[in-house]
């Protein structure tokens, strides 16, 4: 049997991570003056952090039942595959040098006198170098920094993950391996750095709120889906039935499940904010499902299974931003505006001619728009929002996201660019023909 070369490229690549992985210089946080005592532990912020971050890894395999349940049946297990195998690639990178360009030490502007940072330094915590057992004092000074990176490790597996709904049933598989790589590098973590850094410019300058990701995971993804989709052009087929709703309605109630450590772990903490965290979250995704089945019905669409989960799931990524800085009846509004706009983003027949396979920027792009407008009207606490009279945050809001709309589409179609020259990132007309499953993978489902 005749290996391609780039297989054997990139078994040479993990071989010389594993080996450099034992030979990096490891250093303790013992005495850096960075890190509290471990005396300082709060063991109940500990014991949710374990959880919240268990619950947001199972995320990832439900968000591969919820994209395989909605694709023909010659793509389910590709579909499903390349969600699941970002637990393995996103994990490797973001413990090699991923979690250092989102956390390191700034690398950014000067302004007023006070260092904002657009990227982390890649040397701080390559190979999780000072990430210890030690609760560091400005990030999650209440449990160890080794799970505050962890926690953080599964928002950066997920967020590439979402991308692939858009892009299934055409993409190459080892095209795909090298597109998240240099996502997650160049575009997941500067913007998860200016936004979640202590001194991050779009955080701490702009005053940007983004309480669990609605930014950085959903707006990322989306925009990049929507740029993927741009590059790969349309399936030769794009008519196809869903293959399995069970798998839909499982993979969606895992998400839900799941999100509960997304937003509610978020807080970094067992406390106050964590419990309306986990009350918005449920009740906002109960609000868009409803509306999106009942707005289904209105426009002489039946009420179906499908429908309703992705209601739920439209409502989980709006509340996402605001989760801790929002009322219970505010999440009611945000979950009922934003499963109608994105309703109406699905059936857009515009959006329909580029071929977004599962409609990922209408519901995680828009749903990531409409969440983080909705934050900078009825945020509450520090840096008021529209409305407690904060238009200055709000504008800064705007600003924001127009420079992440345009940072993260025009980096991401340059990245699938970039993959494309490599290798090339769309299957065979034969291969589109017989599906992934069996001509990238030799299984069927």
């Amino acid at each position: 049997m005749k290996i391609e070369k780039r297989w054997i490229i990139s078994f040479i690549a993990i071989s010389i991570v594993a080996v450099l992985g034992l030979l990096w210089p490891h250093q303790s946080a013992i005495n850096s003056r960075s890190f509290n005592s471990i005396n300082t532990i709060n063991y109940a912020d500990v014991a949710w952090l374990l959880t919240a971050s268990c619950l947001v890894l199972l995320m990832t395999p439900g968000l591969s039942f919820f994209y395989g349940g909605m694709v023909g049946k010659k793509n389910v297990i590709s579909t499903m595959l390349k969600s699941f195998i970002c637990l393995g690639v996103v994990s490797l990178l973001w413990v090699i040098v991923g979690f250092s360009l989102s956390f390191g030490t700034p690398i950014g502007p000067t302004i007023n006198g006070i260092h904002y940072g657009i990227i982390g330094n890649p040397f701080d915590y390559a190979f999780f170098n000072y990430v210890e057992m030690q609760p560091h004092k400005v990030m999650a000074s209440s449990i160890p920094f080794i799970l505050f990176a962890l926690f953080q490790m599964k928002f950066a597996v997920i967020t590439p993950a979402i991308i692939t709904g858009a892009l299934a049933e055409r993409i190459r598989f080892i095209s795909f391996l090298l597109f998240i790589c240099l996502f997650t590098i160049c575009i997941y973590a500067p913007l998860c750095h200016m936004i979640w850094h202590p001194n991050g410019l779009l955080g701490s300058y702009f005053g940007v709120k983004d309480f669990a990701g609605g930014t950085v995971v959903h707006m990322s993804a989306g925009f990049a889906a929507l740029a993927g989709v741009l590059v790969l052009g349309k399936r030769k087929n794009n008519e196809h039935i869903p293959t399995n709703i069970p798998f839909v309605l499982l993979g969606t109630g895992m998400l839900w499940f799941g999100w509960f450590g997304f937003n509610a772990g978020s807080a970094l903490a067992a406390n106050a904010t964590a419990a309306m965290a986990f009350a918005t979250t449920t009740i906002c995704s109960a609000a868009a499902m409803l509306t999106w089945v009942f707005f289904d019905r209105l426009n002489g669409r039946k009420v179906s299974a499908l429908g309703a989960c992705i209601g739920a799931v439209v409502g989980l990524v709006v509340i996402t931003p605001s989760a801790g800085y929002v009322t219970i009846p505010q999440s009611i509004f945000f979950g009922f505006i934003g499963a109608i706009v994105s309703n109406k983003m699905v059936y857009w027949k515009k959006l329909k001619q580029i071929d977004d396979t599962l409609d990922v920027f209408a519901c995680h792009g828009v749903g990531g728009i409409m969440g983080m407008v909705l934050t900078a009207i009825f945020a509450q606490g520090t840096n008021a929002s529209l409305l407690y009279g904060g238009w200055s945050i709000f504008a800064h809001h705007m600003i924001a996201l127009v420079l992440v709309s345009f940072y993260t589409f025009g980096g991401a179609y340059l990245l699938f660019y970039i993959t494309n020259k490599i290798i090339p990132i769309r299957v065979s007309e034969e291969s589109e023909t017989i599906g992934l499953d069996l001509s990238q993978h030799g299984e069927k489902f």
